[in-house]
């Protein structure tokens, strides 16, 4: 299949919160990590995400050149090509990218996805997600609202990170250990900041999850604080404001908290370390 657009996508996500599912997100660094994901994918006849960080862009670019939005693009491109070989969808996105390296990141990726539009062609990508966790709340809005606006334009959609996911992730540290939670009054500011906007976005809110790999008890997850964050989005707001959410840091998860978090909404779960 060709790589999914925009309304595939957005179709695909919606399936999912309404089967109580979620799309596994795999991090790849080359063209043969992504083509053991494509397999991966279509040995289970699983749709599913291929997915780019600032490293595994930065790598695939060459050791030399070390430039993330090129190596990003370059594996997009295999991909786009290599997927219409395959049963299944695939959506490409990209990772975590902190405020300073928005410039170097994604914004080139959406540069380069207004400009195969312009002339006709699909979009590189499907979404980016911007990481604001290490911002206050108002300014990692403010810069998801103008993310929003452009990508609503462009049929992208963005994923956003409110709080903080612990542990490390290329180079990106989450110690902040009062906000490992997301608050129901985290995700009201951000319903009521981007949902007039339109557009789609996804929300990687946090409940104690942490990236890498850890011993067991380690890691106290919270899928309750999920459930909390729904309840009052969609009380103040009603049932289409329920939020599309992103599971982070799921390595070494219990079944029993995988489940739970797919109950309170969670779409997309992240796969990197394992």
């Amino acid at each position: 299949m060709p790589i999914a657009d925009y309304k595939t996508y957005c179709s695909i996500l919606d399936r999912a919160r309404s089967g109580g599912y979620a799309l596994p997100a795999a991090n790849v660094t080359s063209l043969t990590t992504a083509n053991a994901v494509l397999r991966g994918l279509a040995e289970s006849t699983a749709d599913g995400i291929i997915q780019i960080s600032t490293g595994g862009g930065a790598f695939a670019s060459g050791t030399t050149v070390k430039d993330s939005a090129l190596g990003a693009i370059a594996i997009a491109e295999h991909v786009h090509r290599a997927a219409e070989r395959y049963p299944i969808y695939v959506a490409l996105h990209t990772d975590h990218c902190l405020k300073d390296k928005l410039d170097k990141f994604v914004l080139p990726l959406v540069a380069e996805t207004e400009k195969r539009r312009a002339a006709g062609r699909p979009n590189l990508f499907t979404g980016h997600m911007f990481d604001g966790s290490n911002l206050s709340l108002q300014e990692n809005l403010d810069i998801s609202a103008k993310l929003l606006e452009r990508f609503a334009k462009n049929e992208l959609v963005l994923e956003i990170e409110t709080g903080a996911v612990g542990g490390e992730e290329d180079d990106v540290v989450g110690d902040h250990a009062a906000k490992l939670y997301t608050t129901p009054e985290d995700t009201l500011e951000v319903a009521r900041r981007l949902n007039p906007i339109g557009g789609r976005y996804l929300l990687a809110a946090t409940f104690g999850n942490v990236h890498g790999v850890y011993k067991p008890g380690h890691v106290k997850l919270k899928p309750e604080v999920l459930r909390d964050c729904q309840a009052a989005v969609v009380k103040a707001h009603g049932e289409s404001a329920r939020f599309y959410l992103v599971f982070h840091g799921g390595s070494g998860s219990t079944q029993q908290e995988i489940h739970e978090s797919l109950d309170y909404g969670v779409v997309k779960m992240n796969v990197d370390t394992d």
